[in-house]
């Protein structure tokens, strides 16, 4: 009994939160909650405020009084309105056709929700689009009709914004709101348009004619001054490269001089070097060589003395007698051969006076020879000369046709004048000899062999 309070109570309380969440009511954002049964206060534009017996809830939620309150919704979505004016008089009397869209919805102003909820509530989506498009077809055929047929087709935005402007109020007063309105399209019966974009097409090709004609002009001009900009730089270019060019052979050439004098410097003195290394590397050997000759005369006399003991021990004793004999006989072999040395030396040196005296007279007679051959040579005239020259031309015309001799087979190509030719080059070659001998010497042999003929001539005249 005593859990009894506790579970009426919960029990209540689930009861009041159930009939809460089954009178609660959620729309979406595109949505309006009109809940009737309840009064509320709306202020019109002028200020007055005017007392209804509904109230909105613009998307979300909100609770509704059971049996005191109902709920409606209407949409706030955007509707596409289609207008479509079969025929119209424009300002000129001209008969068009004219085809525009919109797009209107109801508003989300308060004001004119209000204006909404109470004209088309009941009537929903199709009944807003319906008056929408009514009210759109008026004010278009009355903008269409203060308006040429020339302004409508060029001028879409002006009659556009002439359409939305004549609709605002009527739209304000039904609580909707004109989102958008544009002309979608114009046609005529009577060929007025087809006429104008004759005119108009005719006129479009003359001026791209034109157009065109003007542009290839420019577009020729300017090739031209283009190519003769590309040739100018181009060439300036190609002066540059040329001139760098020649910088840097000439820079290259200084290094590689410099390179080359380095590289006579590196090798000069590596092969100095080198030559001081073999000389110390010879010096070293005959140091060696030295110290290895040192070294066997101190082995042979350790065993010279070695034996001398051996020989003092074993030999000397008993055969001094004959040692003393023996040195008798080596001390006299000995003094005949230090005469016969000297001998020998004495005439070896007689001998070497005479060669020395021998070659002193060559020498004195060879050194009077050239002086005397100096002597002549300064003596000489230019006749000697001529003739010690032409005493030489038999063994330059030798000389000249040596390489022929070594040739075994020459195979003449063409005509048979070939073989005059081959001797004629040669006899042009020797022809040339005195111009050579001319030029090395000075001594001309024409005029030389004049005058050694010139008095032979005279006497046999």
């Amino acid at each position: 009994m005593a859990f009894l309070p506790w579970a009426i109570g919960v029990f209540v309380v689930v009861l009041a939160f159930a009939l809460w969440a089954f009178n609660y009511r959620k729309v979406g954002p595109n949505q309006v909650l009109v809940i009737s049964g309840r009064t509320s206060t709306v202020i019109e534009p002028d200020g007055r405020r005017r007392r209804v017996g509904y109230r909105l809830q613009v998307g979300g939620g909100t609770f509704v009084m059971p049996l005191l309150e109902s709920v409606q919704v209407l949409p706030l979505d955007v509707i596409s309105v289609s207008i479509r004016c079969p025929e119209v008089l424009t300002a000129h009397g001209v008969i068009i056709a004219a085809e525009a869209f919109g797009q209107v919805k109801v508003s989300s102003d308060e004001r004119r929700l209000h204006r909404a909820v109470e004209n088309f509530l009941s009537r929903g989506t199709a009944g807003i689009a319906a008056v929408a498009q009514e009210v759109l077809e008026g004010h278009m055929r009355a903008a269409l009709g203060t308006m040429a047929v020339e302004e409508i087709y060029s001028q879409r935005d002006r009659f556009a914004e002439r359409v939305r402007s004549a609709a605002q109020a009527d739209f304000d007063r039904l609580g909707l709101e004109l989102l958008a309105f544009s002309l979608k399209d114009i046609t005529d019966s009577q060929g007025y348009l087809e006429a104008l974009g004759a005119r108009r097409i005719a006129e479009v090709k003359r001026d791209a004619a034109i157009a065109q004609a003007e542009t290839e002009r420019d577009a020729t001009i300017r090739a031209a001054q283009y190519r003769k900009e590309g040739d100018v730089a181009r060439l300036a270019a190609e002066a540059e490269l040329a001139a760098a060019t020649r910088d840097f052979e000439i820079q290259r050439a200084e290094f590689q001089a410099a390179v080359n004098a380095k590289r006579a410097q590196a090798e000069l003195a590596y092969e100095l070097e080198r030559a001081k290394l073999l000389e110390q590397v010879k010096r070293q050997e005959y140091q060696i060589k030295l110290v290895e000759k040192e070294l066997a005369t101190k082995l042979e006399e350790q065993e010279i003395a070695l034996r001398e003991k051996h020989l003092d021990a074993t030999v000397k004793r008993p055969a001094e007698a004959e040692a003393y004999r023996a040195k008798l006989e080596a001390e006299a072999e000995a003094y005949r051969k230090e005469l016969e040395a000297k001998g020998r030396a004495a005439g070896l040196r007689l001998e070497a006076q005479v060669r020395a005296e021998a070659l002193r007279e060559q020498g004195k007679a060879e050194a009077e020879a050239m002086r005397e051959k100096a002597a002549a040579w300064r003596d000489y005239t230019q006749a000697a000369l001529a003739e010690m020259v032409i005493q030489k031309l038999p063994e330059l015309a030798r000389a000249v046709a040596e390489p022929l001799s070594k040739v075994d087979r020459i195979v003449m190509v063409g005509d048979a004048s070939g073989t005059s030719k081959l001797t004629g080059q040669v006899a042009e070659v020797l022809a040339q000899l005195p111009t050579v001998v001319e030029s090395l010497t000075g001594v001309k042999l024409a005029d030389f062999l004049a005058q050694k003929t010139a008095p032979k001539e005279e006497k046999d005249s």
